[in-house]
């Protein structure tokens, strides 16, 4: 073959991909006929809705499920004929990459080098760039279990690229990881197509990222749904995109044209709720909404996610079913009357001589949702834990729910809902054992039991999963059974700790739907999130780093710290990143 047709050659070939297996009693096909190519040298993104097929299909990539039908060819490779011949050229780091966490980030680095056969002699040097690429330098003797998560992914990255591959898979390796993390490990992969052009395919529940990417393969229910540069998904939106205002609220606001004709999508951003519509002509305020006189449409650039959303929402089985509240009491019974839901007054935590949190105070009333941000190791988790009676203040004051947790920790929990970071279900329980198991620890016996597990299998649509296992769930349904078994016993407080990491944008938009719903009955919500754009819903927010609060404020303020010039409609992620990297400067000046 001639070079320049070698070098034209895809990288990466499926032709009529399938593929099934079974989950429970379910005959699942995950893969029905995905035919796709990826150009060599380039990022192509990898995306679409839980359950999709995204990982099966990296999976059969890598040569480590069988094919059912169809061809992958990788590199000129047929991975059925030769699937080592195809690892050898590849690397791929699956979503829990296997990190020995009582092992340091050197001890790491050897293992998987012995794993891939890197030479004694070729070691010292590739380290090297491995350990500068990834900012690991100054951590080699450091325990993996030490680390925060993105530098566990850094690591987890660095050891995938011990051997440097002509294709690398990443499967979500931003998931759960901070935007200032999040940037750093695309600067690395920007440097890899570009210097070593490698070829990256890469999958994403982060759909900004998917516009960074050359291409972007979207699959649905196992099949393709479209291909091609990320600005053609994004020009079919033309004359579709607009932000909405009111003085009713946004959160009212997003509800009621989230279900409004000609309207596709409806999501909160900032104080203005933007609207996506199913034709290119702007909404009629008279016709949506005749009772809200002040209603106004203003017309925005459209982006990827919309052109996205809009595809799926095309498909009748990818609209989500309208959220209904739990039923709330009237009213707290706690010492506070309608005082502050949550009062944390100069809260300090310390593991030894190590501060996890450091004299943070903050309030939240009730019905308000409260965000608070944060780098990875900020704190957050920590703060939550306490707040939970989970874990001992060493100073300071708590109070939840009007209950002091230093005296009266069992009753407020009685109070609580709490979702936790890692899906935290019983995965060995199907659906139905879980929701009774957990409506059995909050005391729910008898008709009171019954009638709370029939509204979370009609609330989040359960049914057709009852007798599924809990660990064989969708990323996203596994989100909808822990939010159920979290609201079984109808709490005043709702504790959300990353709910919705990992999960695609259709899910998202559905749990925060329910989550805006229930602070409009009055639940108080308090939430972690590595998404920015989620912390929009945010009523306030305040920002972590070292156990410390930077800054607080409501979203709009605190984005307007980042206007600048040259960047004057700056973005919850541009704030962010600010912040944290002038925190960052000033204690790297006081060091000094």
């Amino acid at each position: 073959m001639p070079p320049s047709a070698k070098a034209a050659s895809p990288a990466l070939r499926l032709e009529a991909v399938g593929h099934r297996f079974r989950a429970g009693k379910r005959a699942v096909t995950a893969l029905d006929g995905i035919t796709a190519d990826a150009a060599p040298g380039a990022i192509t993104g990898l995306i679409g809705p839980d359950g999709a097929g995204k990982t099966t299909l990296m999976r059969l990539i890598a040569g480590l499920l069988r094919l059912d039908a169809g061809r992958i060819e990788v590199l000129g490779i047929d991975v059925v004929r030769d699937p080592l011949a195809v690892q050898a050229r590849l690397g791929y780091m699956p979503q829990r990459f296997g990190l020995y966490e009582d092992l340091s980030v050197r001890e790491n680095l050897d293992l998987y080098a012995d794993l891939q056969g890197v030479p004694p002699a070729a070691r010292a040097g590739r380290y090297a760039e491995l350990l500068h690429m990834t900012g690991l330098g100054p951590f080699t003797r450091r325990m993996a279990g030490r680390l925060s998560g993105g530098m566990k992914q850094k690591l987890g990255l660095a050891c995938t690229l011990v051997n440097p591959p002509d294709l690398l898979l990443l499967d979500e390796p931003t998931v759960g990881v901070d935007p200032v993390s999040r940037r750093e490990l695309w600067q690395i992969i920007d440097h890899l197509t570009r210097t070593a052009h490698m070829t990256v395919l890469f999958s994403t529940a982060y759909l900004d990222e998917a516009e960074r990417c050359d291409s972007v393969l979207l699959i649905h229910d196992g099949r393709l749904l479209g291909s091609g540069p990320p600005g053609s998904f994004t020009a079919e939106m033309a004359g579709r995109t607009f932000f909405a205002t009111a003085s009713s609220g946004r959160r009212r606001l997003q509800a009621r044209l989230a279900g409004a004709p000609n309207v596709i999508d409806a999501v909160i951003q900032g104080a203005r709720v933007r609207v996506v519509t199913a034709a290119a002509s702007p909404p009629d305020a008279d016709v949506l909404a005749p009772d809200l006189p002040d209603l106004a449409f203003v017309p925005t650039a459209p982006r990827f996610e919309d052109g996205f959303v809009a595809r799926l929402r095309a498909l009748n089985t990818a609209a989500a079913p309208a959220a209904r509240p739990a039923a709330i009491p009237n009213a707290p019974v706690g010492g506070n009357g309608g005082g502050d839901m949550i009062s944390v007054r100069h809260l300090t935590r310390r593991f030894g001589a190590f501060t996890a949190v450091d004299d943070v105070s903050f309030q939240v009333a009730r019905g308000e949702i409260f965000g608070l941000l944060g780098a990875n190791g900020a704190g957050k988790s920590t703060t939550f834990r306490m707040l939970c009676g989970l874990l001992p203040a060493s100073e300071g004051s708590l109070r939840v729910a009007g209950f002091d947790l230093r005296t009266a920790a069992a009753t407020a929990r009685g109070r609580i809902g709490y979702m936790a970071q890692k899906f935290s279900l019983y995965g060995d329980l199907s659906v139905r054992q879980n929701l009774r198991f957990f409506s059995s620890a909050y005391r729910l016996f008898g008709g009171r039991q019954r009638d709370r597990i029939d509204w979370a299998v009609n609330e989040f649509d359960l049914t057709p999963l009852l007798n599924d296992t809990a660990r064989d769930l969708p990323l996203g349904f596994k989100q909808r059974l822990a939010l159920a078994c979290a609201l079984m016993h109808e709490p005043d407080i709702l504790f959300l700790d990353e709910p919705t990491s990992g999960v695609d944008p259709l899910a998202r938009r559905d749990f925060w739907r329910r989550i805006n719903l229930l602070a409009e009955a009055g639940v108080t919500v308090l939430v972690t999130t590595h998404f920015m754009e989620e912390a929009e819903y945010c009523d306030r927010l305040a920002i972590m780093a070292q156990g410390r609060v930077l800054t607080a404020g409501n979203p709009e303020a605190i984005k307007a710290t980042a206007r600048t010039s040259a960047l004057p409609d700056p973005t919850m992620e541009d704030a962010f990143i600010a912040i944290i990297e002038a925190a960052a400067a000033h204690s790297a000046t006081e060091a000094a």
